[in-house]
């Protein structure tokens, strides 16, 4: 993908959803709908350069992305997609998330680790959903978007992304704080020697 007005316009290729890592039959019963070979939307002389894992997984994320768009009921263009949009899109994800969040009534609310199954339900995790939007948003920029009109920049996919580290975060009893940088400690020079002569 090249340009912005080429992702829009393609329509003829699909793409398989894989944000979870691990599908089971029933998964793929699921997203029959999205599933084909993810390396057809891309043009030859890609395939010959040697992308980075995380160029890679961008693509696949932008290529998945606007397949959403293209099953969205209506079907929508990128250029009318607006942060509500994309906040739908990761509602959609969650029934394919990994990650048990108990709810405020489970016993094991706030346990890192329960000692029993519960019937709590498995959702994205915040660093998976956080990790996706920085690169579809670099993505979008990178097909000819502008930054102004980003839509996974939008504040109310920031709030959204908040909002479930912090519902998270407390239902897994799991702390999110950003680890501070250690900074390499400057040592002051040594003292001058007294010399006397």
């Amino acid at each position: 993908m090249n340009s912005f007005e080429e992702f829009n316009s393609s329509s003829s290729t699909k793409n398989i959803i894989n944000f979870t890592n691990t599908t089971t039959s029933e998964d793929n019963k699921n997203i029959s709908n999205f599933t084909s070979s993810s390396s057809s939307a891309v043009p030859p002389a890609t395939n010959t350069n040697t992308l980075s894992r995380y160029e890679n997984q961008k693509r696949r994320d932008w290529n998945t992305f606007g397949q959403y768009l293209r099953n969205h009921r209506p079907p929508l263009s990128l250029s009318r997609c607006s942060g509500a949009h994309v906040l739908e899109f990761l509602r959609y994800l969650d029934q394919f998330g990994k990650t048990k969040v108990h709810s405020q009534i489970c016993p094991f609310f706030g346990h890192p680790n329960p000692p029993a199954p519960c019937p709590c339900p498995l959702r994205q995790a915040w660093g998976s959903l956080d990790a996706l939007i920085g690169r579809l948003r670099a993505a979008f920029e990178e097909n000819g978007g502008k930054p102004e009109d980003n839509p996974f920049g939008a504040r109310a996919v920031r709030l959204f992304l908040r909002e479930v580290r912090d519902s998270q975060s407390k239902a897994r009893g799991i702390s999110y704080e950003k680890k501070k940088r250690k900074r390499p400690q400057i040592q002051p020079p040594p003292p001058p020697s007294n010399a006397t002569n």
